[in-house]
């Protein structure tokens, strides 16, 4: 080998190797930190969404005894439906409140808790605990002005696919329990990320007998609706 090519290898080309090296190494470490920290972002808004769906299951149930077992019954149920609402109008710490509620109890023994929900709209200090009907829609989500109930059945960042979602009612213990689980894989939420991380993701969670995406509420073991993220 002359000089002057052991020249050219020294100064040129094996700088340009060793960057090159360098960049391949760097890729390399920073490639799982970018997939956690894009996966972390995916599943802030996955998380949302599937407890919105455990609301809107848990209050579908107590209108109808059972869970939904279908994304479109629950938007439909959110859309059109009405439920049971507990409504105390006036406060213990309201002293005149109180006396005035004692006051009427003692003058009429057989007075309702509805009559005096009638009293207080009409401007009367009184104390009273009715059930009564409101709007699904004016009663869950309303301080969310972002909320649009359409979405709830599609997975973030999947190109448009459903969330997985079943519902039963099993026999626990002797008694009818009525139990759902609503899903979203990863390989749905992460698509579009690097598949191998993901597979490798997917693979971790097998091992740890865990399931490969986000998942709240179950119907092999109940868990009173808790999400696996919890």
């Amino acid at each position: 080998m002359n000089e002057t090519l052991k020249k050219v290898l020294q100064y040129c080309i094996l700088p340009l190797v060793i960057v090159a090296l360098v960049i391949v190494i760097v890729k390399g470490v920073q490639k799982p930190v970018k997939f956690d920290k894009e996966k972390e972002f995916r599943t802030k808004e996955a998380v949302q969404r599937l407890k919105d769906i455990r609301d809107l299951q848990v209050a579908y149930k107590s209108v109808n005894g059972k869970f939904s077992s279908t994304i479109d019954s629950l938007i439909l149920f959110y859309n059109t439906g009405k439920m049971d609402v507990v409504l105390q109008v006036g406060s213990k710490d309201d002293s005149i409140a109180v006396v005035n509620t004692e006051r009427i109890k003692k003058a009429n023994k057989k007075i309702t808790q509805e009559e005096l929900y009638e009293l207080y709209k009409k401007g009367e200090r009184v104390i009273a605990t009715v059930k009564t009907q409101f709007a699904v829609k004016d009663t869950l989500f309303v301080n969310r002005t972002n909320f649009v109930v359409d979405s709830i059945k599609y997975i973030p960042y999947s190109g448009g696919q459903l969330v997985e979602m079943e519902s039963i009612v099993k026999k626990v213990s002797g008694v009818d329990v009525p139990l759902f689980e609503a899903r979203m894989p990863y390989r749905a939420l992460l698509k579009g990320m690097d598949n191998q991380l993901r597979i490798n993701l997917d693979d971790e969670r097998k091992t740890m007998n865990q399931y490969e995406g986000l998942m709240v509420g179950s119907i092999n073991n109940p868990n009173n609706n808790a999400g696996n993220w919890e």
